[in-house]
């Protein structure tokens, strides 16, 4: 009887135990998260996702909450709306959309921060992506920009990757015709970047 009631024992708790060891990774992001003019699997986290299990992360979970054409203004919202889904961590990579279409960059660096403050105090790590504008915006908007994502790195103490599309942006053959989305070889890129950016984040 006693090695039956053990055995029970272990059939209840051993589901709970499961799940508290899965580590849930968020990316909140926009086209560029979620892969625009490409397959879903060639989505720059659901490669990522692809290259953990095959080295054997076999207890990451990733959601892609990229959204085609999401600024800033989104973030908390959203965040609000993943935090039912536990994650462990966040990678925010919003603002792309604010620089391409010359928003406020007060606004930004406010959106981001309140999205940041609403994780932390929800117990989720955050890391964050950086990004640039094209020049055509002006200098001054550029560098302003461009400084808001070490800002808040800085100010939150956060794990900051200073530019997404490192190694891709800018270079035709990588890109899709737009000049702007990742095409699978760029994406693929990507990928590999945020991979080697996440490995000492996992526990």
């Amino acid at each position: 009887m006693l090695r039956l009631f053990i055995f029970s024992l272990v059939i209840l708790f051993t589901p709970l135990v499961k799940a508290q060891e899965t580590f849930t990774i968020l990316f909140l992001g926009d086209s560029l998260t979620e892969g625009l003019g490409l397959e879903p699997e060639q989505a720059f986290p659901n490669l990522v996702d692809e290259r953990l299990k095959a080295e054997g992360y076999n207890n990451i979970s990733i959601i892609n909450a990229g959204i085609s054409g999401s600024t800033s203004a989104s973030a908390l919202e959203r965040m609000q709306w993943y935090v039912r889904s536990r994650p462990d961590l966040v990678i925010l990579s919003l603002g792309a959309n604010d620089g391409l279409r010359g928003l406020d960059v007060d606004n930004m660096k406010n959106n981001l921060a309140r999205t940041i403050e609403f994780a932390q105090s929800n117990n989720i790590q955050v890391a964050l992506t950086g990004m640039l504008t094209p020049p055509n915006m002006g200098e001054e908007y550029t560098s302003s920009f461009a400084q808001v994502f070490p800002d808040l790195a800085e100010k939150y103490n956060l794990d900051f990757m200073p530019f997404l599309l490192q190694d891709v942006a800018g270079i035709p053959k990588l890109n899709q015709a737009d000049g702007i989305h990742p095409n699978p070889e760029g994406s693929r890129i990507v990928a590999d970047h945020v991979y080697h950016f996440l490995l000492p984040l996992i526990p």
